[in-house]
């Protein structure tokens, strides 16, 4: 999610601008950057390159933080951050955004500057918003989540990493969503369309940054819950996509972060993610920092959270292959 002073995601799209001038006008916000460079010389692999599963995109006004968020995503992709030597993984990194928009500058871009300097080749996820008139809206972004995992194992070769070792981190509704992959890789959400389909979804390990996972009041986050599910979503609904509900023997490792002073999503997500994987005796490793509030993707270097991406490496490392 972008980074987030006790508001809902959307509210950061401008940043802070001057002081009131002494007219009584209203501050203006200084223009937002254009996207990375980076982004833009990074190779795309389109999920879908027959066509989306689904119908009923309807394109949203733009707004200013279209400069460095994502919006309107009808084709989703990923974008590919090789290491100057690879270490035989791979992992795909969630963004998050509230469901509402995609954040691939803190939870993308600095998150692959920050793992392929350690050798993994990173996959930048562009997922489908379920609010943008998707009909089957609870399920496109899983959807593009499972296809992303075998995409990327479908290139392994080329990219010099092992097919078994391709991982999963998430931030926030991307947490959410790389929650529920974790949970919910096996669950039959589109009909095969080329043999790319017939490969494994599920990650090596998942690490679950300030993650949104319960969609309960005064626990979840409410616009990640109203833009995946809708307005009022029956029972069963809220359950398939509550991915500590369906933590079994077979849900990958699981490694989380989270900040207490969190402000947008409570660090009790992450505590009932941790208990869901203790009772079903699944590895998980937790780190809840004092301080880092929302959205930091890698954090502000001054503070302990900054470290989470060294804290992941290592765990990894340490996995059974």
């Amino acid at each position: 999610m972008a980074a987030a002073g006790g508001m809902a995601a959307g509210a950061a799209l401008t940043r802070a601008g001057p002081a009131v001038a002494a007219t009584g006008a209203a501050p203006v916000a200084p223009p937002l950057p254009p996207l990375p460079v980076v982004w833009g010389q990074a190779r795309s692999i389109p999920l879908w390159p027959k066509g989306v599963p689904g119908s009923g995109f309807t394109r949203q006004p733009a707004e200013p933080g279209d400069t460095i968020y994502i919006r309107n995503v009808a084709a989703p992709d990923l974008r590919v951050f090789r290491p100057r030597e690879s270490n035989g993984r791979a992992l795909l990194s969630i963004p998050g955004g509230a469901y509402r928009l995609v954040s691939i500058v803190n939870e993308g871009v600095d998150v692959a500057a920050r793992m392929t300097a350690k050798g993994y080749t990173v996959f930048v996820l562009t997922y489908r918003l379920p609010g943008e008139g998707w009909a089957d809206r609870a399920d496109v972004p899983l959807q593009d989540a499972q296809r992303a995992m075998r995409v990327i194992r479908s290139v392994a070769g080329e990219y010099g990493f092992d097919p078994a070792q391709v991982s999963v981190v998430g931030f926030s509704a991307g947490g959410h969503l790389a929650a529920s992959l974790a949970t919910g890789f096996a669950e039959p959400l589109a009909p095969g369309v080329d043999a790319i389909d017939r490969l494994d979804a599920r990650p090596a390990t998942a690490a679950l940054i300030y993650p949104v996972i319960s969609h309960a009041a005064g626990i979840g986050h409410a616009l990640s819950t109203q833009l995946l599910l809708g307005d009022a979503p029956g029972a069963a609904l809220v359950e398939r996509r509550s991915p500590a509900l369906h933590v079994t023997a077979q849900t990958p490792p699981t490694f989380l972060v989270h900040s207490l002073d969190d402000p947008a999503v409570p660090p009790e997500n992450s505590r009932i993610m941790m208990r869901a994987l203790e009772a079903a005796k699944r590895p998980v490793e937790a780190h809840f920092f004092q301080e880092g509030g929302h959205g930091y993707g890698t954090g502000d270097p001054a503070l302990p959270a900054h470290y989470w991406p060294d804290l992941l490496a290592a765990w990894i490392a340490r996995q059974p292959r």
